[in-house]
């Protein structure tokens, strides 16, 4: 336009050039990262985001967000420099873990939806308050979402727990046994180190025994907490570590040995486990608010009959059914065996075979991306067992626990009986 006219408007060309290369550099910059071989890497206590599908409808507008932020290939250098910085002139932790209500933790079920309770009962603070990370004493971290899950349940406990007892149901209609295993968080089994104050402690403390009352109930259900209070009381330490979310090596054999008793008792009397050696491996609580620290582990050996010291070593993914068959021995069970489970399975993969001489694992999410798929893995079984934490059963709406993902299951169990 003249300048003449009156809709002219002067050009910034200087302002336009800079807005330009800098979206230039904020796109291509991870692109070439990419091909240079640079990936992104799992910071939180869950799986990197996948993209989402346009056929999400306005999901996909909304799972931009989640995905772009996860996939970020420096991420984690901008919050070691942002730890830094906040450490450096203001003398405070970075504040990473204020204001957000988003669910975190070890593979979280389906997203929240309607409740027949309320949402947030005693009035706690929709999202700003809530930490991702609750610091406590000596050091000790926690996962914010074992107070928001109870605090935002996505359904009731009790039709959770109804969930549960149908699942159970269409497993048990075609011969075959289940087993669901409770697995307490680590807010739960060692509050001893939790702060004095901290937002969602009033609605998480009312809330939890109505949690495990629902649950503990069914039949079926295999309650970890006693069996965890023991390994504490017998080995001077809390089953959990103090810098991570999931429980160290000595849970993980007392839920194999609780399995294994369950399916066959007294089956654990010729067991004999050593140790086996330390391991140092990251926690994953650090970087949820810019810091790093790591988990001094133990590991252990495992001999079913009392001679044959065995250790699988840990699986690194379950998003796909393994399946492993040792060679059988005395005190093993045999019955075929498949394992639905989150990350707390994973240090659990080290001993199963060890104590299984047939045993398939998988993470109960794949159910979201393929129910069919882990209905047939099912039916390849006589034993299913599913575990899932504590925070995961409090937030509700898992797909694994819907009446859909039920109906196929018990369509595809009755394909193929166990007589």
């Amino acid at each position: 336009m003249p300048r003449e006219h009156a809709l002219h408007r002067p050009r910034h060309g200087g302002r336009q050039l800079t807005a330009l290369v800098s979206a230039l550099v904020f796109f291509a910059a991870p692109a070439l990262m990419w091909i240079g071989g640079m990936r992104p890497v799992e910071l939180e206590n869950h799986e990197l985001t996948g993209f989402p599908s346009v056929f999400d409808g306005w999901g996909f507008l909304t799972g931009m967000d989640p995905w772009a932020t996860d996939n970020l290939v420096f991420r984690a250098q901008a919050i070691d420099a942002a730890g830094w910085v906040s450490e450096t002139f203001f003398g405070e932790p970075a504040p990473f873990d204020q204001g957000t209500s988003a669910p975190t933790g070890p593979l979280p079920g389906g997203p929240g939806g309607p409740s027949s309770e309320p949402d947030n009962p005693n009035n706690e603070p929709n999202a700003a308050g809530y930490r991702r990370v609750i610091e406590g004493e000596d050091g000790w971290l926690y996962l914010g979402e074992d107070v928001t899950g109870k605090c935002q349940s996505g359904q009731s406990f009790g039709e959770t727990a109804q969930r549960i007892g149908q699942l159970r149901d269409a497993v048990e209609a075609s011969g075959r046994t289940f087993v669901m295993v409770a697995v307490p968080d680590k807010w739960t089994m060692v509050p001893e180190n939790l702060p004095d104050s901290y937002a969602g402690k009033k609605c998480a403390e009312e809330a939890t025994p109505k949690l495990w009352s629902a649950v503990s109930s069914v039949d079926g259900v295999l309650d970890m907490r006693d069996p965890l209070r023991n390994v504490a009381e017998q080995f001077d330490r809390p089953p959990y570590y103090s810098l991570d979310s999931h429980w160290t090596n000595e849970g993980a054999l007392e839920m194999v040995r609780q399995l294994a008793e369950r399916l066959e008792p007294d089956i654990t009397e010729s067991w004999e486990i050593r140790e086996r050696g330390e391991v140092t491996v990251h926690a994953d609580l650090p970087p949820l608010i810019g810091r790093e620290g790591d988990n001094r582990a133990i590991t252990y050996e495992l001999a079913a009959d009392g001679e044959s010291f065995e250790n699988a070593g840990v699986l690194p993914d379950l998003r796909a059914p393994v399946r492993r068959t040792p060679r059988p021995t005395t005190g093993m069970v045999h019955r075929p065996t498949l394992v639905l489970g989150d990350s707390f399975t994973l240090p659990v993969s080290a001993y199963l075979p060890a104590a299984f001489s047939d045993v398939t694992q998988l993470y109960y999410t794949t159910v979201d991306d393929d129910a069919g798929m882990v209905a047939r893995t099912m039916a390849a079984n006589e034993v299913v067992v599913l575990q899932i934490v504590e925070r995961a059963i409090a937030r509700g709406n898992l797909g694994v626990l819907s009446e859909e993902f039920i109906a196929t299951v018990r369509q595809e169990l009755q394909k193929r009986p166990i007589r």
